[in-house]
């Protein structure tokens, strides 16, 4: 069955997650967080799709692949409306919309006196606030927002 012209298709995966509702901004910044280059099965990313919610929006579909909760995490840090789901058999499993943990850990901290950026301590941040995003470094206590993360 062929796609209407007004339509782009985007193939439907048997067996991995699908990341929808991603900003189109955001969506190649998670494409780089979950490091494509060490996937061994086939990835599809479809940037500036229209979407009722977001105008224009981003989807990244994973064959044969589960994400880890840290990657999820990191996620919602970039795409805060963004939904995961899970597919088996062509068919979604699980869907799940991401959210900010209360502790995450493996951002850099922006502060250059933080004893993360001198150590090798692993950060740990405590959200503050979550729209719009406020978290805050356990050890400097230096508040950051999604503008200043760098993950």
């Amino acid at each position: 069955m062929k796609a209407p012209e007004h339509m782009i298709p985007v193939p439907a995966i048997k067996e991995g997650t699908v990341i929808d509702h991603l900003p189109s901004r955001e969506t190649l910044k998670v494409m780089k967080l979950l490091n494509p280059q060490e996937f061994e099965h086939p990835i599809a990313v479809a940037l500036n799709l229209d979407s009722k919610k977001l105008g224009k929006k981003g989807v990244i579909k994973i064959n044969n692949r589960n994400l880890t909760k840290e990657e999820v995490e990191k996620i919602a840090i970039l795409a805060p409306n963004a939904t995961v789901s899970l597919i088996k058999n062509y068919k979604v499993v699980e869907k799940n919309r991401v959210r900010v943990p209360k502790k995450i850990g493996g951002i850099l901290c922006s502060n250059p006196n933080c004893i993360t950026n001198k150590e090798p301590v692993e950060t740990v941040f405590e959200l503050v606030q979550e729209s719009p995003l406020r978290i805050r470094c356990q050890f400097c206590e230096r508040i950051m927002s999604r503008k200043d993360i760098a993950l």
